[in-house]
Parts: C-alpha cells; structure tokens; sequence
C-alpha cells in the first residue's frame, strides 16, 4: 500500500509534482526523457516512495508511462492519439470559450490583456520555454472564465498532453500558438460573442495541428537541466 501523504510530506510531493509538470509543459522534458527515481530522488532531496507517489500521479494524468522493471519515462503520444486528443480539444475549447464569453467581467479581459502582453514579450525576447508555458496558459485562463469545473480540469489534462505532442512532433522554431489569434478570440469574450469566439478557437486549434510534424525529434540535455535545476 502506497503510504498516506500529509502535512509537511503532501507539499513536497505537490512540488515535485510541480516541478515536473512544468518541465513538460515548457517542453524542457520531452517524450520519452527518462525518469529514474534514483535520480530523481537525489535531485529533490526526497524519499524513494514520495518520488513514487508523483510518478503514480503523473501516469494517472498521462504525463508519465510506467513501465514494469524498466522505470518511468515521460509518455510518448502515437500518431492516432494526437488526431484523437485534438479532437477532444476542439470540442471541450468550443464548449469552455462559449461559457467564457457569457461570464467574462471587465477585470477577466484585462487579466487576459496582461496575458497578451506576456506572451508579446516573451515572443519577441526568444524565450521559447516562457514563450510554450504562455501559450498554453492563455487556454487554460479562458478554461476558467467558464466557471465549470469538470471541464476545466479535462482541458488541464489534454493541454498537457498535447504539450507532449508539440515537444514531441513539431519543428523548433515554430510558434506553438500564434499571439495574433489570441488576441482574436479575447476580443470576443471581451464582445461577449461566445459563438464567434469558439468559432476562432476552432479555427486556431486546426492550425495547431497542422503545425504537427509526425516524427520525433532529437534532444538530449541531462534531466537535471530538463528539470530547471
């Protein structure tokens, strides 16, 4: 039986949790880095069985494939499921952005506007991995703005998934999402035009996916620079 976490043991687990979801989502660790709890247990000075209870957590949300005597890599999306996870994203975004426009306030607009101003300066900094994580931020701010929980949380776990995909399948040097058509879609949420704001979110998801290049490619940093340590 896996030991309960609580108290002081929960929040080191969360941050390690933390810490390695934020590296997939900043495409520092790419599809199939390995994860060897040995390492992992010296990088955060933690115990083998708290590093354990994360790599569980992270295969339940399909951010980590564990494999039986092998150990724990980061998960590899096939061809079939990245068609399949864009699929769900269109719908489950269509849904949220038309929830979104309904209770949007003024602040949410300016929140989101700040969003647009990060996201133009880290573009135009270079910053690529600060560039990955503002992009995907940006759909899971307007996740919220549809005040439904359920399907707030299937997105958090589709876009993690499909961070994967990008690190994975989509030539360096192009832009995960393109900053003009966020700006787009917030000026409909700002109009409260739900129906051509999902309309544009459709559109941008498509032009995601075309950017998808089906063949892996070569990265090889240490885990311990991968993890931003």
């Amino acid at each position: 039986m896996v030991e309960a976490a609580t108290g002081e043991t929960l929040e080191a687990e969360n941050r390690v949790y933390a810490r390695i979801f934020d590296g997939v989502m900043d495409r520092r660790l790419t599809p199939g880095t390995k994860l060897p709890e040995r390492e992992l247990c010296e990088l955060f000075s933690a115990s083998r069985s708290l590093v354990r209870r994360v790599l569980q957590r992270l295969a339940h949300d399909h951010i980590v494939d564990l494999r039986p005597n092998r150990g724990a890599i980061v998960a590899t999306p096939t061809p079939e499921e990245t068609r399949q996870i864009f699929e769900a994203r269109r719908a489950i975004e269509g849904a949220l952005v038309r929830l979104a426009a309904q209770h949007a306030t003024e602040a949410d607009i300016a929140d989101l506007r700040q969003q647009l101003h990060d996201e133009h300066e880290a573009m135009h900094g270079s910053d690529q991995p600060a560039w990955a994580r503002l992009a995907s931020t940006f759909h899971l701010r307007v996740a919220r703005l549809a005040r439904n929980d359920i399907l707030e949380t299937y997105l958090k776990e589709i876009v993690s998934r499909c961070s994967l995909i990008v690190a994975l399948y989509e030539p360096r040097g192009n832009a995960a999402c393109e900053h003009d058509e966020h700006a787009s879609i917030v000026s409909c949420l700002e109009e409260g035009n739900g129906a051509e704001a999902a309309r544009l979110m459709e559109a941008h998801l498509v032009e995601l996916e075309k950017h998808i290049c089906l063949r892996q490619l070569d990265a090889r940093p240490s885990l311990k620079e991968r993890l931003g340590l």
